[in-house]
């Protein structure tokens, strides 16, 4: 047994996992939703006082459900960046702490990359591949050579695509985090493809800019001020029987419905754009991965997008969709398995800043 922990501490999910040969052993996480949905969205403050609070508790846990011990762990997995500072050097001292303490490999890993290679923990990923990654803080699409060779084709200008999921939400008042919302009401009705324009597509690069679109959200609902709920529902709350009981149920689902196709014929676009750049590389599947690779429509999107093509479309299960441990494990395994380690010098690295390739080869 060669053991790999993965931490992952970047916003506002708290996560263990170990992993050995690219299987999952053991899970925990610790979600910080109810803590922040209060605001609106992520307060970086509170995320990293929950992170400190419940690492040390979350690892016992880990450890006793697989029935090991720490010693037992070779490499330690973590998640350096980009994510917000706070967070991510919290769980840095956490790793380097248990490095120390066990002589133990650390391995610091880009919390991107480790989004992209999260599928393989349920299918095998035919490289080369394209990568669209649509979270909350980015959009991207890679071509990925090989499980260790990532190169950016587009990236996010602005606001990426959850961030657009978000904002819309706290448009129409839904709690944090609303995609989920938009997601099943969308499902109720079919979209009006001109309600909402398909954001940054009428040009010929490959990157994303998804203002545009949150901007058209806030007038639309300027626009329809009885499409904002007078109160945003509270937990155990039923956001349909609410909007069924004030009689918009069948409006709102037409807006989301809109709403999602926008957002996931923009991302069509732009992959389909990015398949043809790199149609001599071989390209074999589409990975898609990412929070927001949680969504019904963009799932089913980018399924016909590679059946268009003649790829092999990977999408992670939904539970490895958000952030988790077992993506930063997996990852952190195979750049073990490739020699390459940090020393405690390594650095954790925020949001707009490139994470360098500062690997020590043994």
């Amino acid at each position: 047994m060669s053991l790999t922990l993965g931490i992952e501490t970047s916003c506002d999910e708290t996560a263990l996992a170990l992993v050995d040969g690219g299987k999952l052993i053991a899970e925990r996480i610790a979600t910080q939703i109810d803590a922040h949905a209060l605001f609106g969205g992520v307060v970086p403050e509170l995320a990293s006082r929950e992170h400190l609070r419940v690492l040390s508790p979350l690892l016992d846990e880990l450890l006793n459900e697989a029935g090991v011990a720490l010693a037992d762990v070779q490499n330690i997995a973590i998640a350096r960046g980009p994510g917000l500072l706070g967070s991510l050097l919290v769980g840095m001292s956490f790793a380097k702490g248990l490095a120390l303490a066990t002589g133990a490999r650390l391995v610091g890993v880009n919390h991107l990359w480790a989004h992209l290679t999260a599928p393989a923990l349920a299918e095998d990923i035919q490289y080369p591949a394209l990568g669209l990654l649509v979270s909350g803080g980015h959009t991207q699409t890679y071509c990925i050579r090989t499980p260790l060779d990532f190169q950016v084709l587009g990236r996010t200008l602005d606001d990426a695509a959850g961030e657009a999921f978000d904002k819309a939400a706290k448009s129409f008042n839904f709690p944090y985090p609303g995609g989920k919302y938009i997601d099943i009401l969308g499902q109720l009705s079919e979209p009006d493809k001109k309600m909402f324009p398909r954001p940054y597509v009428n040009n010929d690069n490959l990157d994303f800019s998804f203002s545009g679109l949150k901007t058209a959200v806030v007038n639309f609902v300027d626009a329809h001020p009885h499409l904002r709920l007078p109160k945003m529902p509270g937990p155990g709350e039923n956001v349909q029987d609410l909007l069924k009981e004030a009689g918009i149920l069948d409006e709102f689902a037409h807006a989301c419905a809109s709403f999602n196709w926008a957002v996931a014929d923009a991302l069509r676009i732009k992959v389909d754009r990015a398949l043809m750049q790199v149609k001599d590389e071989g390209i074999r599947s589409l990975v898609v991965a990412g929070g927001v690779a949680a969504n019904s429509v963009i799932r089913q999107t980018m399924i016909e997008v590679a059946k268009a093509h003649k790829l092999h479309c990977v999408l992670p299960p939904l539970n490895l969709c958000t952030d988790n441990g077992a993506m930063i494990a997996v990852l952190g395994e195979r750049l073990a398995e490739a020699g390459l380690r940090h020393d405690l010098n390594l650095e954790a690295i925020p949001r707009g800043r490139a994470i360098p390739w500062d690997y020590i080869q043994d």
